[in-house]
């Protein structure tokens, strides 16, 4: 048995996931660029090096000049590294099952205990400990590894948003001081942007002030100026060096929040599936936009288009 395969049993939702995912692909057939020979893309910065997966995985060292093509561990649905731990990098396979590579993408091991079957939709590693992981199965749930991956537990139900639970399509730690620990998980999903503080409580709105404010108020209005409403969040992308400075990519573009994401403005009108921030310089920023990998050093004023697509 191939030692990235995951086993078969049945998850407490698969049911429910199937169904949803069917029903995704049936209404959103093109929200997700394509690379290599039709996978989705994943992106994610590992230190100056740019990450692209798909079937494969494309790196570039020179800005995306030029691009070395490595094996991938199977079909990537999500990637995700750290700061502050270069050469680490998570996978998440179609397939089902996290793989890791402490090499930059070169070697790869299977880390699946614990983890349901079905694809792994979203990874992120927790902004302060980078042996925190975690990871959104389709149709199951938020489950987190707090040993570099070796061990997997749920950690939260998917969002219930609209009557239902909605598959998060993207992660991202954030290290602000109004989350719990200082930390918020944030969820892409199919009707708009949520969070989570770090002691999975309850998903709720983006709005201004601490985790604990927003579990008092319960239901809180929307913010004054947040994402379209009712819009696939596709991709999400924090700064390190400016952690209340968020990146979103959707169908309408890619949007950029200074404050957490209580308010957002449009920063590029073309329809996007995938944005990341370079981990020292939040003015660099990586984009899929309009079938190509697109490159900004000015924070998204200007684009540029690189080699790949």
């Amino acid at each position: 048995m191939n030692r990235f395969e995951t086993h078969k049993a049945v998850s407490r939702r698969r049911l429910l996931g199937t169904a949803f995912g069917l029903s995704m692909a049936a209404i959103m057939p093109n929200l997700a660029f394509a690379a290599g020979n039709g996978a989705k893309a994943a992106l994610a910065f590992d230190g100056d090096a740019i990450l692209l997966g798909g079937d494969v995985l494309r790196i570039s060292s020179d800005g995306g000049k030029t691009w070395a093509e490595h094996a991938a561990p199977g079909q990537v649905l999500a990637l995700t590294t750290h700061r502050g731990q270069a050469g680490l990098v998570l996978a998440g396979l179609a397939k089902g099952g996290v793989a890791i590579s402490e090499d930059g993408g070169a070697t790869w091991r299977s880390a699946a205990q614990g983890l349901p079957g079905g694809p792994v939709n979203a990874l992120a590693i927790a902004s302060r400990d980078p042996e925190l992981f975690y990871a959104a199965i389709q149709g199951d749930g938020l489950y987190k590894s707090e040993d570099s991956g070796a061990n997997w537990a749920l950690a939260m139900d998917r969002p219930w948003l609209n009557e239902a639970e909605r598959d998060p399509l993207t992660l991202v730690s954030v290290d602000l001081e109004t989350g719990m620990g200082g930390i918020w998980i944030y969820a892409g999903t199919e009707l708009g942007l949520t969070r989570v503080p770090d002691c999975f409580c309850r998903w709720q709105d983006v709005q201004p002030g601490n985790a604990m404010d927003a579990l008092v108020a319960g239901d809180a209005p929307p913010p004054e100026n947040p994402l379209p409403a009712a819009e696939p969040v596709l991709s999400l992308a924090s700064s390190p060096t400016v952690p209340e400075r968020l990146y979103a990519a959707l169908a309408s573009g890619i949007w950029t929040s200074a404050d957490g994401g209580v308010v957002w403005q449009r920063m590029a009108e073309t329809p996007a599936s995938a944005v990341a921030v370079h981990p020292e310089d939040e003015r660099y920023i990586a984009a899929l936009m309009g079938g190509n990998l697109k490159l900004s050093r000015d924070g998204g004023t200007t684009w540029t288009a690189t080699s790949v697509v």
